[in-house]
């Protein structure tokens, strides 16, 4: 693989006694879907923490497009167009989808109004619906607030926001966990259409057919670090099962 979009290495970090990276490392390029899986403890959510800003590591090394960056906050994070989608999507469920769509990055309109505050909301939805189109996102209305959609609607568009917003690297907590069939299958079409965009997407999922279905490679962890990496078309459940338990163990060449 060619200098990855995005990449970790060695990545330590302690809580207290706790060691809940142990040297971990992780790659992801451009146009590609990456999933992160492991089971529960093994570090999976201070590892993202760490890639997206939240978090800090104790010592190694985070690199985007091949140099050194320091992640000190999602604020820059998001500067460097790395964004997060989290299971609990955090989005305003009063709000309508445009709305939520430019939360905190908000069209003022111009002039004197603008000065004084006031919102183009004209404008925000337009652009909103040529996104959602963009992205495929079928929404019943772009009026109603958020928390009138369904389940899927909403996670479709707390992705939208963020792959919006993203120039580079996003990644997705679960995103379809606690959603239905069709559903999850709109979701996974959206995280596709990222991908295409030249967008590097990491999904962390405990759904390994999922994962099968929509990765082109997947990372495994265990125990605070990486111990195998497979491309998608040539693993299966066992291969990844196997990883997550122990029972397969990878050479892991950072």
């Amino acid at each position: 693989m060619s200098t990855p979009l995005l990449e970790a290495r060695s990545l330590v970090k302690h809580y207290g006694s706790v060691e809940a990276l142990r040297g971990a490392s992780f790659q992801v390029a451009a146009g590609e879907v990456v999933s992160l899986i492991g089971d529960n403890g093994a570090g999976k959510s201070t590892f993202i923490k760490c890639l997206s800003g939240a978090e800090q590591p104790d010592s190694g090394e985070i690199l985007l497009e091949g140099k050194q960056i320091q992640l000190d906050s999602p604020t820059t994070a998001r500067a460097l167009g790395i964004e997060t989608v989290y299971q609990d999507l955090a989005v305003a469920p009063d709000l309508d989808p445009a709305a939520n769509l430019y939360l905190g990055r908000e069209i003022r309109r111009k002039g004197l109004l603008g000065a004084l505050g006031m919102l183009d909301k004209a404008e925000m939805r337009r652009r909103a619906s040529e996104e959602f189109g963009r992205l495929g996102v079928t929404l019943q209305s772009v009026d109603v607030p958020i928390g009138a959609l369904s389940g899927g609607q909403r996670q479709s568009v707390a992705v939208a926001r963020s792959v919006v917003w993203a120039s580079k690297v996003v990644f997705m907590d679960e995103p379809t966990a606690a959603l239905g069939v069709v559903q999850r299958e709109r979701v996974l079409d959206v995280i596709r259409k990222v991908r295409d965009q030249g967008i590097g997407v990491v999904l962390i999922s405990h759904n390994m057919p999922e994962v099968l279905s929509v990765s082109d490679r997947v990372e495994v962890l265990r125990l605070g670090k990486r111990v195998a990496r497979f491309k998608a078309s040539e693993a299966s459940l066992t291969d990844l099962v196997g990883a997550m338990t122990g029972a397969l163990v990878q050479e892991d060449l950072s």
